[in-house]
């Protein structure tokens, strides 16, 4: 080899020496950084996995609880269910059932009144079933309040029907009910039930004439 091309080697290694002296803190810092994201992914992907393992176990042990008619283990395992949860609303209308059953409505009313669910589609049912509660126990107006937000859906417009005959406004009772089986398939079981309801508050199915 060459003197020229050793220096030439020299030369360069030198200049890579240099380049790593003013930028191996940065190169070092970077790695440093991208190791911590990457393990710090990795650690909240476990945690977050170790959570619903852990909340799939306490609803399934509050689940046996209430089988087995040990409200409080079953409200202990659910108070450790994350709020908000589908696993937290499950259990907790499963908790309300268990007592409406065992004829407590008042704790059944202030266990669905503490609900949090964060799925639309449960908080709607759990709404449904404390204004139900509220109707049985004489306070309608509690019953319209707690479903003043559910449009569209049949089984609300039902149960503000009832409340609103409770209250005896019959001409208000009287839309629910209609609001009721408009969104009410023909076959639907409960339909019957509620164009009953509408004829005893002074009102007539659609089609009940040509039935007749």
């Amino acid at each position: 080899m060459a003197i020229d091309d050793l220096l030439d080697e020299h030369e360069q290694g030198e200049r890579v020496r240099g380049w790593l002296r003013e930028n191996g803190s940065g190169i070092l810092t970077g790695i440093l950084v991208g190791l911590a994201l990457i393990l710090g992914w990795q650690w909240w992907s476990q945690q977050r996995v170790h959570k619903r393992v852990q909340a799939g176990d306490d609803f399934q042990a509050a689940a046996e609880a209430l089988q087995s008619g040990k409200t409080d283990v079953a409200k202990a395992r659910l108070a450790a269910l994350p709020k908000g949860s589908a696993y937290h609303a499950l259990g907790a209308m499963a908790l309300a059932k268990s007592q409406v059953d065992a004829g407590k409505r008042d704790e059944a009313i202030a266990t669905l009144r503490t609900l949090e669910a964060g799925d639309p589609e449960l908080a709607a049912v759990a709404k449904q079933r404390l204004a139900q509660l509220l109707v049985d126990a004489g306070k309608p107006k509690d019953a319209i309040a707690a479903l003043a937000d559910a449009k569209g859906a049949p089984l609300a417009a039902a149960i503000r029907g009832d409340a609103y005959a409770a209250l005896g406004q019959r001409a208000e009772a009287r839309a629910a009910y209609g609001e009721a089986l408009a969104g009410l398939a023909v076959g639907s079981p409960m339909r019957n039930v509620v164009e009953l309801k509408l004829i005893d508050v002074g009102g007539t199915p659609a089609g009940a004439g040509a039935r007749s």
